[in-house]
């Protein structure tokens, strides 16, 4: 039998979201006792919005490397899979022991990584949530088959969105534009966010940004 949600949160919930921020990256650092840039981003982010799960994740580490589900729960399913890290099968153990003392040293000397762009896919989506749902959503390469232009399908999320998740999309958009970023660097988030599709001509992406954010928060049914 599966283990109920609440029972695999209190064990491995925090766990989890550490993993999932190593997803597509490097687990170890190539220079000894460096923390790892997906670590960073997830110090980075957490301190950042949720900076109690810190402790939750080192403890829940720290525990699942001392003791590692049994012959009886991996019988039964209940346990945590650790993914593919890209170590060793039998280093994932001491890896999680290390990445609990990267996480340790963090909060006992209250170094907090300073804000700054999301450095990896996890990041950018922890980051900007609703906004990646947004493009992931409605800005897939499904797009032009889905709707008849990008307004269609801005109506469509406006349609159907809470407007409590509207006034965040807003925000997300907002905070995204305030990094003051390159065009170019635009492209590469939105395509970290899940835009498959090129904004409306003869806009940029940071000036179809802004005309979107103002259309939602407007109300009106169309920019351009």
């Amino acid at each position: 039998m599966s283990m109920k949600p609440l029972e695999f949160d209190r064990r491995y919930g925090e766990l989890d979201v550490v993993v999932a921020a190593f997803a597509g990256q490097a687990a170890e650092s190539p220079e000894t006792d460096t923390v790892p840039p997906a670590l960073q981003a997830y110090l980075r982010h957490t301190w950042h919005t949720r900076p109690w799960a810190l402790s939750v994740a080192e403890q829940q580490m720290r525990e699942y490397a001392r003791n590692p589900p049994g012959r009886i729960r991996l019988r039964l399913g209940e346990f945590y899979a650790v993914p593919d890290l890209g170590v060793p099968e039998s280093r994932t153990q001491s890896w999680l022991s290390e990445m609990a003392d990267h996480i340790k040293h963090s909060i006992e000397t209250g170094e907090v990584p300073p804000p700054a762009t999301p450095q990896t896919h996890w990041e950018w989506h922890a980051r900007f949530g609703e906004l990646g749902q947004f493009l992931g959503g409605w800005f897939s390469q499904d797009m032009p088959d889905e709707f008849e232009d990008h307004n269609a399908a801005i109506r469509d999320y406006q349609a159907g969105a809470d407007p409590h998740l509207i006034a965040r999309l807003v925000g997300e958009i907002n905070e995204l534009l305030a990094l003051g970023l390159e065009d170019g660097d635009y492209s590469v988030a939105m395509t970290e966010l899940g835009m498959e599709v090129e904004p409306l001509a003869p806009l940029t992406v940071e000036s179809w940004l802004r005309a979107v954010a103002d259309q939602l928060a407007a109300g009106r049914p169309e920019y351009g």
